[in-house]
C-alpha cells in the first residue's frame, strides 16, 4: 500500500482532477467537471478541493462546498488501483470534520443510482438515502440523494441528552 497525504489541491492539479472525474465519476456521461470548473472551486472561499497525494501523483480527491447550514459533497473519486485502502474515507472524514468545526452539521450528496459500491460506502459511514432524482445526470440517469448529520459521529453512547 502506497502512502499518501491529504492536502489542498494545487491549481496545477485541475487537469488531473478533471480527468479522474471523467473516468471514475462521470463515465458514460458528457463531462461536466472540467479543469476550469474545478479551478473555480479551488478559488472559491466556500469550497474545499482536497487531494490524496501519493508519492508520484494525486490518487484521490474530493470537492465540498459549504453553506451556512449545510455542505454539499460535489465529487469524491479515488483511482481504482488505490481503492479499499481508506483513502475515500480519509478524504470524507477530513471534510466532515471541517464542516463540523465551521458549525455546518448537515452534509448532502448525490450519486448514481446504479453505483452500488458507493451506496454501500456511504451507508457504512452513516449517510441516509432520502430520495431519488430521476434524470439528474444529464436527463438520462437517476441520482440517489443522501444526507448525514455529522454531529452524530461526535456522540458516544450514554453521552447524549435524553429526549423528553
Amino acid at each position: 500500500m502506497e502512502e499518501y497525504r491529504l492536502e489542498p489541491a494545487r491549481s496545477a492539479d485541475a487537469p488531473r482532477l478533471a480527468a479522474m472525474s471523467q473516468q471514475y465519476v462521470e463515465a458514460g456521461l458528457k463531462p461536466a467537471w472540467g479543469a476550469v470548473r474545478i479551478g473555480w472551486h479551488m478559488r472559491d472561499a466556500d469550497s474545499v478541493v482536497l487531494t490524496a497525494r501519493g508519492l508520484r501523483a494525486v490518487v484521490g480527491f474530493a470537492i465540498m462546498r459549504y453553506a451556512d447550514e449545510s455542505a454539499h459533497l460535489n465529487l469524491l473519486a479515488v483511482a481504482p488501483e488505490y481503492r479499499r485502502q481508506g483513502i475515500a474515507r480519509s478524504l470524507l472524514t477530513w471534510l466532515e470534520s471541517t464542516a463540523l468545526t465551521a458549525g455546518t452539521f448537515r452534509i448532502a450528496l448525490e450519486l448514481r443510482a446504479g453505483n452500488t459500491a458507493a451506496r454501500a460506502f456511504y451507508a457504512a459511514l452513516g449517510y441516509q438515502e432520502c430520495g431519488e432524482v430521476p434524470g439528474y445526470y444529464q436527463g438520462v440517469e437517476t441520482a440517489i440523494r443522501l444526507t448525514r448529520d455529522v454531529r452524530a459521529s461526535r456522540e458516544t453512547p450514554g453521552t447524549r441528552e435524553p429526549s423528553p
